[in-house]
């Protein structure tokens, strides 16, 4: 399949492959797979070595349960050993026509390749999401991620420009005028953090006390980066606020493929787009069992090439949790299973004996927006596991001092629902939490 510009009355982009049944995805699958095992075993040192026990015979789809996962820090020792690119590269230096790195809080940032091919199905696949959560051609889009390496500035550019949207590659910082630029240019659209235009709105509020979000005259937002896009209220409320269509159209992660899914108008669950680049699996998180593609599972996300040159990638563990939540066609013929990414087992933490999910916490705090900003932090103390958890909780802004006892009670009830477990929230004042153009950090951890 070829990178294509579909027509501005396409309500699918890819429609050849966006409406195939599950069984025909499924052949092209096993016969994608089948190509892309010869290439890693041929030309993956790593994997060569890892699957040593396996390379010597055809492994297929369902064969791949039986394979160990790859780990993240496996991938970090190999570039280590053979740096920048660790020896599961399987290309050539000069197929190499892109770098990245990760944004790696711990030794060094993993740095990521691509060929021309590679990044050819990056674009592709994340112009299916673009396209899905409503962006066209006659669109102005400006993109408000990181430019410096990360995929999620340049790579995410061209994912944008597959649409055919005219792009303004504006990046972070200067905010004054960026807001300035969406007023004067007619930009219609903004790819950012869903935690972005609050800062947006904090300098409006400062330097340009005349406007309201509603008047920057945006028509939709595609965010990435951050989780809780599927409460219903957080999204109400930004949109009441800017008159944008609220989509997240950007879930992806680097090492495997700048965009899999995102939402369309008809849910706000996120479609798996990219089925025939990325073969998923859904693990059970305490076996590590596969599970089964059906309404209801509930596991970590897993994932393997389908067609990859540069750095192959069998079995990786995203430590994404993700529920599957319908596998039906949807009622623009797209066939792609929906999810949402209800957690990560690596940013879990454990409160009497229960497993808490920072993304759980931050859906009961927007699902308040009466007494709530939206922003908050989950403050750990010492290394747990603990008894409870205390949520310093931003009043929302019309909230006065009289209403914040029933804030903090209400709040208190509506996290221990939804996680199980007890939470002691602190109410402080609105914008005490610092805004921020890049992804925001929901947990503090403190000595104990």
């Amino acid at each position: 399949m070829t990178l294509k510009s579909a027509s501005s009355t396409d309500e699918l982009f890819d429609p050849e492959f966006e409406t195939l049944p599950p069984q025909a995805v499924r052949q092209y699958q096993d016969a994608a797979w089948e190509r892309q095992w010869d290439y890693v075993r041929s030309h993956s040192a790593f994997y060569r070595n890892k699957l040593s026990a396996f390379t010597s015979r055809r492994i297929t789809l369902d064969d791949l349960q039986d394979l160990p996962l790859t780990e993240k820090d496996e991938l970090r020792v190999s570039q280590e050993g053979a740096y920048p690119f660790g020896d599961y590269i399987a290309c050539t230096q000069a197929d190499v026509v892109r770098m990245h790195r990760t944004s790696g809080t711990t030794g060094r940032p993993l740095i990521l390749s691509n060929s021309k091919k590679d990044a050819e199905n990056v674009a592709r696949i994340g112009a299916r999401s673009m396209w899905a959560a409503g962006l066209r051609r006659e669109d102005r889009v400006v993109h408000c991620l990181n430019y410096c390496m990360w995929t999620g500035g340049f790579t995410d550019h061209t994912v944008l420009e597959a649409t055919g949207a005219t792009v303004l590659p504006f990046g972070i910082g200067n905010t004054a005028q960026l807001i300035r630029s969406i007023k004067e240019l007619g930009i219609t659209a903004i790819s950012c953090t869903p935690s972005y235009p609050a800062m947006l709105e904090k300098v409006m509020r400062e330097q340009f006390p005349e406007w309201r979000p509603r008047d920057l005259g945006l028509r939709l937002s595609l965010f990435g980066g951050e989780a809780g896009l599927d409460n219903p209220a957080f999204r109400e409320t930004m949109e009441e606020k800017w008159g944008f269509k609220v989509r997240n159209a950007n879930f992806g992660l680097s090492e495997v493929l700048s965009i899999l899914g995102g939402q369309t108008a008809w849910t706000n669950d996120l479609l798996y787009h990219a089925s025939d680049v990325v073969f998923a699996e859904i693990l059970d998180p305490e076996s590590g069992q596969r599970l089964p593609i059906r309404d209801g599972t509930v596991g970590e996300l897993v994932c393997t090439h389908l067609a990859k040159e540069c750095q192959p990638l069998v079995r990786y563990r995203t430590r994404d949790v993700v529920t599957i939540t319908e596998t039906a066609p949807g009622p623009d013929g797209r066939t792609a299973w929906r999810f949402r990414v209800t957690g990560r087992t690596d940013d879990m933490f454990n409160v009497r004996g229960i497993n808490v999910f920072p993304s759980a916490v931050r859906a009961a705090v927007e699902s308040l927006p009466q007494y709530s900003s939206g922003h908050f932090r989950i403050v750990l103390r010492g290394d747990g596991p603990y008894d409870r958890i205390e949520v310093r909780v931003e009043a929302a802004q019309q909230l006065t001092l009289a209403g914040w006892h029933e804030a903090r009670e209400r709040l208190e009830r509506e996290i221990q629902g939804r996680i199980g477990a007890t939470a002691i929230v602190e109410m402080i004042a609105f914008e005490s939490l610092g805004r921020t153009d890049g992804k925001t950090a929901w947990v503090e951890k403190v000595p104990a």
